[in-house]
């Protein structure tokens, strides 16, 4: 099954500049797996040392935050939307 993974702004570097890509898998682990094997530059921004999610990272299915619907166990189907976004932080000078 093929997803298609949106890709914000700062992770696309890694990416070669690609904006989206369509990945095959049938949960979010599976599909984030996959990415790292074709792109393994995003790798260390997508999963901690440990292999979980890195906590700074929101993974969202269609509109559901993957942390609510199993993590890395949450089911993707085919044409589903998966989209990264990365936590900005900052301060006021």
């Amino acid at each position: 099954m093929a997803a298609t993974v949106r890709i914000p702004t700062v992770l696309r570097p890694a990416m070669g500049g690609l904006t989206t890509v369509n990945v095959e898998g049938t949960t979010i682990g599976a599909v984030l797996s996959e990415l790292t094997v074709a792109y393994p530059d995003i790798s260390g921004q997508l999963f901690n040392t440990d292999g979980s999610l890195h906590r700074f990272l929101n993974v969202y299915v269609n509109d559901d935050d993957v942390r609510y619907i199993g993590g890395v166990d949450a089911p993707v189907s085919d044409r589903d939307e998966i989209t990264l976004l990365p936590a900005v932080a900052g301060g006021a000078a």
